[in-house]
């Protein structure tokens, strides 16, 4: 499928601290106000002229055909991991489907060379006022919807209006600032922006999915529904069965075909998601062939699991494809809301006790490496002390912020490896105390003398010989600490209601930080039900940097800001960080081929792969 930025990427990555790797000053002409032009960036320059025929890490001649079958393993918004119950995943209501994006076409697509930047797809062109605020989309006036009728700017306009008002939480807060989108004609739409906008919304305004407004006129937006979606996409929904698998079918006429940001992509004839509750469960589907495509996160399953006869025989390959994109962040996230994590000294004692160089060597065989940063292996991962730049926009807060932030950014410390590492718990159960905790009887006692109990809330068993070994340290400490394993839709109600002591938070990586980093550490996004700021981080000079993440001219200016963001992030020990794989680990039946070239910041799997008939038949999956 096409590489660009969709309302999945925003709903799962949206502003997510990381930047992989140096920003390259890209050629290409600056981008002409009130001029039309192919494309929109960050900073104004495009990397490609406006007649290129396709993206470099394509084969354009990518036969199309065959199948791919997958399991979900990334998921944004209303989306669930392990189950569906509406096709609808624009809204707050329901579980949504995997897929779905493949169902529309946005305004323009991006580049998976690229970072910040978009070229036309609904849109053959844009125009761009002097102060940025006012932009005008030409659209491509042979855009069809899939039962023919014609996508227009009406289309575009109610489509963006309607997730600002009626969207997903994370719809309203990304588009708060945009303040209205017109058509003017049926070919024009204009789009208005707040001077308050941020400085990537016209990126996220052009990536937002379209929909039919004749479509939904007779439908409600907001209602969780198993209703087939109307849409321009290169993809429509085929047969599914709710919870189960979903599949789509790849529309033959689709209208964008022939486009740049569309040649050498889409070139399954069918592409199926298969949902299953147990990560050992779906394992077993990609053994029997089931499952054709497999992206494995379980580092015991790639160390001694992968002995199966299709492997053995040669019909299932596997490869550690070297990560290039940016890494994302995991781990264990307090909920401020609660008053026994309300002490930093507290939340710092708790994380001492998770031991990752025994954890890393005994259950992930080495495969992983700690997360230090919330912007880990980026520019804008903090290290050393401040620059005079960052300290610029630190000192206003000193005083405010811990004194820490002005030195050398907290690094969790290695343990011994021995599983439970004295040392480490001697200097937790010291910080507890200092704290106003107090040991009884063996069990430890928060300041206001309750018992202290913690519980781990999670979906599934799969991080469970991750997490008793640090429960069992905890307990060493007198904390009653427990797992809670809850079905998926409890677990995501209970993150919308922050009904929870400490959570997993996953968040995948963004090349260029923006300020929609305000949906997972603004203050505003704590106060919101349904943002990713499940631990409620609020903090004013947190929110600052964010603002001047979005307000930057460069990227310069953007990695100053964000590794003042990351100091104050780790300052505040608001997580209890886990760790990252240094490789993408896929595994698939031997019956694709792809591109010679990858994209510079992604693997291309299985995105623009290709169905090879000969393959699939010499391993009998013909």
């Amino acid at each position: 499928m096409a590489m660009r930025i969709t309302r999945r990427s925003l709903l799962e990555a949206a502003g997510t601290a990381t930047v992989a790797g140096a920003l390259p000053q890209l050629p290409g002409a600056a981008l002409a106000q009130d001029a039309e032009s192919h494309g929109l960036s960050t900073f104004g320059e495009l990397a490609l002229p406006p007649d290129f025929p396709h993206f470099a890490y394509v084969n354009p001649k990518a036969p199309k055909g065959g199948y791919i079958v997958q399991s979900i393993k990334r998921g944004g918004g209303n989306q669930n991991l392990e189950t569906f119950n509406t096709l609808n995943i624009f809204v707050s209501k329901g579980d949504g489907a995997a897929g779905i994006d493949a169902c529309f076409d946005s305004l323009m697509a991006g580049s998976g060379d690229e970072p910040g930047a978009l070229y036309g797809l609904l849109a053959k062109s844009v125009s761009v006022s002097a102060d940025k605020l006012t932009y005008r989309f030409r659209l491509r006036p042979e855009a069809r919807f899939h039962d023919g009728s014609r996508v227009k700017a009406q289309d575009v306009a109610f489509s963006l209006n309607i997730l600002k008002t009626k969207g997903h939480p994370i719809y309203r807060m990304i588009l708060q600032e945009m303040l209205s989108a017109t058509a003017e004609g049926d070919d024009l739409v204009t789009v208005k922006l707040s001077p308050r906008r941020s400085r990537d919304l016209h990126l996220i305004v052009a990536g937002m999915s379209i929909f039919s407004e004749t479509f939904w006129s007779t439908r409600d937006f907001e209602a969780s529904t198993l209703e087939a979606p109307l849409g321009s996409g290169p993809y429509r929904v085929g047969r599914f069965e709710q919870g189960r698998y979903i599949e789509f079918e790849r529309v033959a006429d689709y209208w964008g075909k022939d486009l740049p940001v569309n040649v050498g992509t889409n070139n399954f004839d069918r592409v199926r998601w298969e949902y299953f509750r147990d990560r050992n469960v779906g394992f077993e589907a990609f053994k029997s062939g089931v499952i054709t495509y497999h992206e494995e996160y379980t580092s015991k399953l790639w160390a001694i699991g992968y002995d199966f006869p299709a492997l053995k025989e040669g019909k299932v390959k596997r490869e550690m494809l070297p990560t290039t994109e940016p890494v994302g962040t995991q781990g264990w996230v307090f909920n401020l809301r609660r008053e026994k994590f309300s002490d930093p000294r507290i939340r710092e004692a708790i994380g001492l006790c998770f031991d990752f160089e025994w954890t890393n060597k005994n259950v992930m065989y080495g495969l992983r490496a700690r997360t230090t940063s919330y912007f880990e292996n980026a520019d804008s991962k903090a290290v050393g002390k401040p620059s005079p730049e960052e300290l610029a926009l630190l000192e206003p807060f000193r005083g405010k912020v811990p004194e820490e932030v002005f030195g050398e950014p907290f690094v969790p410390p290695v343990s011994d490896g021995s599983g439970s590492d004295r040392n480490l718990l001697r200097q937790a159960d010291e910080l507890f105390r200092k704290a106003g905790c107090k040991r009884d009887k063996g069990r430890l006692l928060l300041p206001n003398g309750q018992p202290f109990e913690i519980e781990f809330l999670d979906r599934e068993a799969a991080l469970q010989p991750h997490t008793q070994p640090y429960l069992e340290n905890l307990g060493k400490l007198g904390i009653r600490a427990q797992s809670r394993l809850v079905d998926p839709s409890q677990h995501q109600r209970r993150l919308d209601e922050r009904d929870f002591d400490v959570a997993i938070s996953s968040l995948t990586g963004s090349v260029i930080p923006s300020d929609s980093l305000r949906i997972i550490y603004g203050s505003e996004a704590a106060k919101t039900a349904g943002t990713r700021n499940i631990g409620g981080i609020a903090d004013p000079a947190i929110d600052a940097m964010i603002e001047r993440i979005g307000r930057a001219d460069s990227y310069a200016e953007v990695v100053v800001a964000a590794k003042c963001l990351d100091r104050l992030l780790r300052a505040g020990r608001y997580w209890v960080p886990m760790w990252y794989s240094p490789n993408e680990l896929v595994a698939y039946w031997d019956m694709y081929d792809r591109p010679a070239t990858k994209p510079k910041y992604s693997s291309g799997a299985p995105g623009i792969w290709w169905y090879d008939p000969e393959k699939a038949k010499r391993i009998g999956k013909a």
